[in-house]
C-alpha cells in the first residue's frame, strides 16, 4: 500500500497520525472509497465533489483545493503502480485537545491510501451473498444525514458484526420506518419483470457512485429503473437482487433471512449490467500517469 500524508508519498506501513487527531478520537472527518480499474480512477471528480460536500455539511474545511487533492490521488495511485486497486481518501479534523469542540483543531489533514482490497471471494460472487436483516436501523436525516460519508461508521459496523455472528455475508439495514435503506457498505437493487428498483435517497441510503452509474447505464440502455420505497417483501419476491459499491462492484444476493431469492442459474440483468459497467468504467475514469 502507498500513502499520501503530509505532502509525501510513503509506504503505508510507515504512515502514522497523532493519537490526538480528532478523526481518531471522535470519528470527526469524512472519507471516500474509490475503485481503480483498467489503470483509471473511476469517476474521481464525482468522488471528490462528494468529499467536498460531506466536508461542507460538517463544517470541515478541506486542507487543499479539490484540484490539489485530485493531483495527490493520481500521484499516489501511480506510486502504487497497479491497474486494479482501491483508493481511500480521508479528511480528518486534525490534531486538537480533548473535547468534542472542533474549533481548536487548526489544521485539517488529508490522507490518500491506495492498495488492494478483496471484499468477497469469487465463489461467493458466483453463488450470491446471504444477508440477514440487521437489528440496528439507519439513522434518520434529523439525526445524521446519510449523504455524509463520515469517519464514524459505527452503525454500519454493528450491522456487519451481526451478519458475521449469524454466519452470513452481510446485513440489510432498514430505516426508521422499516423500509429498505442499504446493506452495510453497499446499495441495494432488485429486479422484477425486467425493471430495476432501488431505494430512493430519501429512504436513507448513501447516494453511491456505483449506484448512480447503474442508473445511468440503465437509462442509456432503455432499462426501466425506479428509485422508490422498498420493503423486505420486494427483495424476497424479486427475480434478482444485487448490491453495488465501489469496492464490491456488482454482486448478487442469493438469500435474505434464509429465504432464497430468484435463481442462482438465471441472473440475466446482473450479467448485462456487469458487462456494461466494465465498459462504463473504462470510459469514465481519470487516467493514472505511467499506468
Amino acid at each position: 500500500m502507498k500513502a499520501w500524508i503530509d505532502g509525501k508519498i510513503i509506504d503505508g506501513s510507515d504512515a502514522v497520525v497523532s493519537v490526538m487527531d480528532h478523526g481518531f478520537l471522535y470519528g470527526d472527518g469524512v472519507f471516500e472509497g474509490i475503485r481503480i480499474t483498467h489503470g483509471r480512477v473511476f469517476r474521481l471528480d464525482d468522488h471528490l465533489a462528494r468529499l467536498e460536500n460531506s466536508a461542507k455539511l460538517i463544517s470541515l474545511e478541506l486542507p487543499a483545493s479539490v484540484a490539489e487533492l485530485r493531483e495527490a490521488t493520481l500521484a499516489t495511485a501511480a506510486a502504487f503502480g497497479e491497474r486494479e486497486a482501491y483508493v481511500r481518501l480521508i479528511v480528518s479534523r486534525g490534531v486538537g485537545p480533548f473535547g468534542v469542540d472542533p474549533t481548536p483543531c487548526p489544521e485539517p489533514r488529508f490522507i490518500c491510501l491506495v492498495g488492494s482490497v478483496v471484499l468477497y471471494p469469487e465463489e461467493r460472487r458466483r453463488q450470491g451473498l446471504r444477508l440477514v436483516t440487521a437489528a440496528v436501523r439507519r439513522p434518520s436525516p434529523d439525526v445524521l444525514d446519510t449523504r455524509v460519508k463520515s469517519l464514524n461508521y459505527l452503525n454500519n459496523i454493528q450491522a456487519k458484526l451481526q451478519a458475521v455472528r449469524a454466519g452470513v455475508d452481510d446485513a440489510l439495514l432498514l430505516n426508521q420506518a422499516g423500509r429498505v435503506a442499504e446493506a452495510s457498505v453497499a446499495n441495494v437493487f432488485c429486479v422484477r419483470g425486467g425493471a430495476l428498483a432501488t431505494p430512493a435517497l430519501s429512504e436513507g441510503p448513501l447516494g453511491g457512485i456505483t449506484r448512480d452509474s447503474v442508473l445511468k447505464i440503465a437509462a442509456a440502455q432503455g432499462i426501466e429503473a425506479r428509485e422508490e420505497p422498498l420493503t423486505r417483501y420486494d427483495l424476497i419476491t424479486a427475480d434478482e437482487v444485487f448490491l453495488t459499491g465501489s469496492g464490491a462492484g456488482l454482486i448478487p444476493v442469493a438469500e435474505l433471512d434464509g429465504r432464497v431469492i430468484g435463481s442462482a442459474d438465471e441472473r440475466p440483468m446482473l450479467a448485462r449490467l456487469t458487462h456494461a459497467l466494465d465498459a462504463f468504467r473504462q470510459e469514465n475514469g481519470a487516467l493514472i500517469p505511467g499506468i
